[in-house]
């Protein structure tokens, strides 16, 4: 089964759902979504620096990741202006990316599939990995759910509650880390923070709890990247846009229906 390139797709695509699904859920609680933007465009250095080593690209998207994020987390922590720093690293580290791979010598990079993804060229070794990348995240936030529930509600509850918010940042900021590693073959850097974001925020106009909203978010991403599957190879379109397209539609239906409701 697993050697049809469309169904190691689909199961791609859903087992990246697993953990876009509720972590995007506190991205949008928490208004992350320029911080996943940062945390993906450095995944482009990450590429270019497994490729100079003959590393596998996971890991080194893995590495660079967790490096941004934590420095993200760091230098905000510290009083710097968020929006700044997001925006310097982010840009920096994309440029700094696409510039390493113009160096590498008798090394051929499609930068596109890394940019937009590229979902049908999936192996079983990338299956594998997307797989336990996207488990890992899904039992780490429902190890952690009541803790970053409260720290994401109200910081001062937290503290009264012997939580300490920080560190609850740290974990979303890691486990944004390990999404971001798993989801660059799927959707690419460009698109990342959009698989996190439109799912949720469709979720969000649906569900009347908050996990409700993260099981509904992980349901509309994999439906999602199952339709984009679909439109890809029915009109002859790149599959991670349409992926995204797919989850956007979602979402406008998702708008439409809570009105409705409503």
């Amino acid at each position: 089964m697993l050697d049809d390139f469309l169904m190691r797709a689909g199961l791609a695509g859903v087992g990246l759902s697993l953990a876009t699904g509720p972590l995007g859920a506190f991205v949008v609680w928490r208004r992350m979504a320029y911080f996943g933007d940062a945390t993906a465009h450095a995944a482009i250095l990450g590429v270019a620096l497994a490729l100079a080593m003959d590393l596998p690209v996971g890991f080194g998207t893995l590495a660079v990741a967790l490096v941004m994020a934590v420095t993200v987390s760091t230098l905000s922590g510290r009083g710097w202006a968020i929006d700044t720093v997001l925006g310097v690293l982010a840009h920096s580290a994309l440029a700094l990316g696409l510039v390493a791979v113009s160096f590498l010598q008798g090394v051929r990079v499609d930068l596109q599939s890394w940019l937009f993804g590229d979902i049908l060229a999936v192996s079983r070794a990338d299956l594998a990995f997307i797989w336990g990348g996207g488990a890992l995240v899904a039992v780490l936030i429902v190890w952690r759910w009541d803790r970053l529930l409260v720290a994401t509600v109200n910081e001062d509850l937290a503290h009264a509650s012997g939580i300490d918010p920080n560190r609850e940042r740290m974990v979303l900021t890691l486990a944004l880390a390990v999404v971001v590693a798993v989801s660059i073959k799927v959707v690419g850097a460009l698109l990342i923070a959009a698989m996190l974001i439109v799912p949720a925020a469709a979720a969000r106009a649906l569900a009347r709890g908050p996990e409700a909203m993260a099981l509904l978010a992980s349901a509309i991403g994999a439906a999602a990247a199952l339709a984009g599957l679909w439109l890809s190879l029915s009109f002859d379109t790149p599959a991670g846009p349409s992926i995204v397209a797919a989850a956007a539609a979602g979402f406008v239906i998702a708008g439409v229906v809570g009105r409705l409701r409503a």
